[in-house]
């Protein structure tokens, strides 16, 4: 299986335990050990009580100082200077950790028959990290989209050790709206014969089906007004150029064929498929109890980031997050480029992320009702251990 490119500053712990699954109960799945790549920038402080995690999109990887650039540097709010700053690339990704792409036993690519994975997998994935690298207080937990799905399970899963959480464009679980969009992608995929059911060769992947999956990603990730400013009905040649593919035809048909491209050659169709399913699976009250109960019972300082022309993880659910929350606050920013004003607009998230570390960054949690593992060194990594042993799920 062809590798992706990673940056050279990218580590890799693997962690040569068995990994239990979120399904373990019903499946019995168990990853043999878990590999996680990870990038990090500053130094743990001494008690290990200066760490942000910061967690990343559905195709994105560790680099995080390339995708939220606006957010680095000194006086930001990831501050090499001050903070340990650490993002790893998702359970299930292609970027070198864990995923479809790794060798399975037998020395084989896992391919098609890697399991299901959760939200809840990619975070305790994250917090087996945090333990091997010695961080025993986290200042801030920062995601945004599916990285804003695992903030928020980090506050349930890892209450003791989290101070604060900021969830940007994301929810408290996936709606019917968001699971439409992500089995179109799987039709998408699925259509293409070379997909196989993911059980496709390494070096024939199914290119067609990937790009069409990620064709009907990006009408969703970008509004009416975004693409009608960037292309009306514009022709290719006028708007790329010389470079347009198809210089006769509207240049918004050859936008969408680039990203196509652009993902097919940088991702995997089995990572992309797995991170839908998780990503679908995402319900913060799943075998916790009632959804506001569980929502109001987070204590942790919650930064809640909307975009107003967000046509995916809509306004109103990030409402609905900031009302059940005790100790949420919500900042919605005027964005005209949808969902992806995260990236494309992430200066104007900026200020309120930095007001809000300042302000809470070193208070202490109040302790959460949510079931709790036990801390790693008083039950030497529950992440390892069977996870219906550790919550109540």
């Amino acid at each position: 299986m062809r590798g992706f490119s990673l940056s050279r500053e990218t580590k890799r712990l693997v962690i040569d335990q068995p990994f239990f699954l979120d399904s373990y109960a019903e499946t019995g799945h168990v990853l043999p050990r878990l590999g996680l790549a990870y990038r990090s920038w500053g130094t743990l402080a001494p008690n290990g009580d200066n760490a942000i995690i910061v967690c990343h999109a559905l195709t994105g990887s560790a680099d995080a100082d390339q995708w939220w650039a606006p957010f680095f540097g000194p006086g930001r709010v990831l501050d090499p200077e001050h903070d340990f700053i650490v993002c790893s690339n998702v359970l299930g990704g292609c970027y070198g950790s864990t995923g479809p792409i790794s060798k399975a036993p037998g020395g084989r690519p896992w391919g098609g028959h890697f399991p299901a994975l959760t939200i809840r997998d990619q975070v305790r994935a994250q917090m087996a990290l945090a333990d091997e690298l010695g961080i025993r207080r986290i200042r801030l937990v920062l995601g945004g989209s599916m990285g804003g799905l695992q903030a928020l399970e980090w506050a349930l899963l890892d209450p003791e050790r989290v101070q604060a959480v900021a969830s940007i464009a994301a929810s408290g679980r996936h709606s019917a709206w968001c699971a439409v969009w992500s089995e179109a992608q799987r039709l998408a995929l699925a259509s293409d014969p070379k997909f196989r059911n993911g059980h496709y060769p390494p070096d024939d992947p199914p290119r067609t089906g990937l790009a069409a999956a990620r064709a009907v990603a990006m009408g969703t990730y970008r509004s009416p007004q975004s693409l009608a400013r960037r292309f009306g009905r514009a022709s290719g040649a006028e708007v790329f150029g010389t470079q347009a593919h198809s210089p006769n035809e509207l240049a918004v048909h050859g936008w969408l064929r680039h990203h196509g491209k652009k993902l097919v050659d940088r991702f995997d169709a089995n990572s992309y498929r797995r991170l839908l399913d998780a990503m679908d699976t995402h319900d913060l009250s799943r075998g916790r109890g009632d959804y506001e109960s569980v929502l109001r019972g987070i204590r942790q300082p919650v930064l809640v980031g909307s975009i107003s022309s967000d046509g995916l993880y809509v306004p109103a659910e990030q409402h609905e997050l900031a009302r059940l929350i005790p100790g949420a606050r919500l900042v919605e920013i005027d964005s005209e480029h949808g969902h992806d004003g995260f990236l494309i607009d992430a200066e104007a998230f900026h200020p309120a992320l930095l007001a809000f570390k300042h302000n809470n960054a070193s208070v202490a949690p109040r302790r959460s009702n949510a079931p709790v593992a036990s801390h790693p060194q008083e039950n030497s990594n529950p992440w390892l251990t069977p996870i219906v042993q550790q919550y109540s799920t």
